[in-house]
Order: structure tokens, then sequence, then C-alpha cells
């Protein structure tokens, strides 16, 4: 079985702060951030809804994903959100 990684994006509230990340385990990651167990920027800001992700099975082109993102302008990064998931519903309860 590949190994999977998954771009994703958190975000304090709709059209709130957003924080984009990369991992290998989507679900304890997003629980971290969740619980605040992880100090830094999602804790500061409260980012603690999942509001989109990708899957890929390599990790440069995962790092290479996030980086991009990370350099996009806000409201590209809000269509793309929205393309996907028009009310910034959490997703966490649909990958646990």
């Amino acid at each position: 079985m590949e190994k999977q990684y998954y771009i994703y994006i958190m975000a304090s509230r709709r059209y709130g702060t957003l924080y984009i990340g990369v991992t290998n385990d989507l679900i304890r990651r997003v629980r971290e951030h969740k619980d605040g167990e992880i100090d830094g920027f999602t804790k500061k800001y409260g980012c603690k809804n999942l509001i989109y992700f990708e899957i890929t099975e390599d990790i440069h082109s995962a790092l290479e994903r996030e980086k991009q993102l990370k350099n996009w302008k806000r409201a590209w990064k809000i269509d793309l959100i929205e393309k996907e998931n028009l009310i910034w519903e959490d997703l966490y309860e649909s990958i646990i």
C-alpha cells in the first residue's frame, strides 16, 4: 500500500483565518489542531475547522503544493475551498 500525504486547510471560521499544512495522518493532525495540542499558529488563531484537503502519494509533490497554496492570494484560496466546500463545513467528521 502506498503512503498517502495530505495537503489541508484549517480555518477559524467561515472567511476567517486560514492555515495550510501537510501531514501523513490527517485524522491525527486535525485532532491535534482541534485539541490545541500544538503551540503555534493554529492554536493562537483558533484554526480548528478542516475545510479542505487534497491527497497525494508523493511527499515532494505534497510539499510543493503546500508551498504553492501558501503563496496564493487569499481570494484564490477561498475560490479553491468553495469549489469543494461552499459552506465551509468542518470535514473532520467525514474523515473519521
